[in-house]
C-alpha cells in the first residue's frame, strides 16, 4: 500500500545544457512528490545494499513514473536518500518502480 509522500529530486540542469558539476557543484531541483510504500531494509540485506556503518537503508516501491530514474535522490520524511543503482527495477507489467535506497548522511 502506498501511503508515505515522498519528493523526487533529479539534478538541475547547468546553463550549457549539461548536467553535472560547475563552480556551485551538483544543485538538485524537486520533480514531483508521489505517493510509495517504504519499509526498512535489516540485517545482511542492508549490507548487500551497500550500507556501511548501519545507514538507513529503505526499500521503496511506486507507481511507474517519467521523472523519478536511478540517478535521483528521494526525500522522505525530512532525510534525503540516494537510489542504490544497481536495485532500480521498473516492472512495465505491473506500473511499478521499486529500488533501494542509502540516507544520505554526509553532502
Amino acid at each position: 500500500m502506498r501511503r508515505h509522500r515522498v519528493t523526487v529530486l533529479n539534478r538541475k540542469e547547468a546553463e550549457r545544457g549539461r548536467y553535472g558539476l560547475d563552480s556551485a557543484g551538483i544543485e538538485w531541483e524537486e520533480a514531483g512528490t508521489v505517493w510509495a510504500s517504504v519499509g526498512w531494509v535489516k540485517g545482511m540485506r542492508t549490507m548487500n545494499a551497500g550500507a556501511l556503518d548501519a545507514y538507513a537503508v529503505v526499500l521503496m516501491r511506486m507507481n511507474w513514473n517519467s521523472f523519478v530514474n536511478c540517478r535521483s535522490r528521494i526525500v522522505y520524511e525530512g532525510d534525503t536518500y540516494q537510489i542504490l543503482a544497481d536495485t532500480f527495477h521498473e516492472d512495465f507489467h505491473e506500473n511499478i518502480v521499486q529500488f533501494n535506497a542509502q540516507q544520505i548522511v554526509n553532502e
